[in-house]
């Protein structure tokens, strides 16, 4: 069985502005809320997990946070690839 060509795929429908507000909000209220669960309510990693989904949902949809996640890792480089790997982001070379 072969996998299709990226070219091959179905092109994906752009996300309405309902949806797009919708996880904006989701991921800002996890963002809020899982230090505040998962610190005393919630034993493990839910905090730390929660905060990261919450962060890419608002990164996959906000061209404002994203302009700020681009200033912050070009302030913090290590810090940046942290966060990069805790998202599974690639890295991407940057302009010079």
């Amino acid at each position: 069985m072969t996998t299709p060509s990226p070219s091959a795929r179905k092109p994906r429908r752009p996300r309405t502005l309902a949806r797009r507000g919708a996880e904006i909000t989701a991921g800002v209220m996890l963002m809020i809320l899982s230090p505040i669960i998962g610190g005393p309510l919630i034993p493990g990693p839910f905090g730390f997990i929660g905060s990261a989904i919450g962060l890419a949902l608002v990164l996959r949809n906000s061209h404002w946070a994203r302009k700020r996640y681009v200033a912050f890792k070009r302030r913090y480089p290590k810090m940046a690839r942290w966060v990069d790997m805790g998202l599974r982001r690639r890295k991407r070379p940057r302009p010079e």
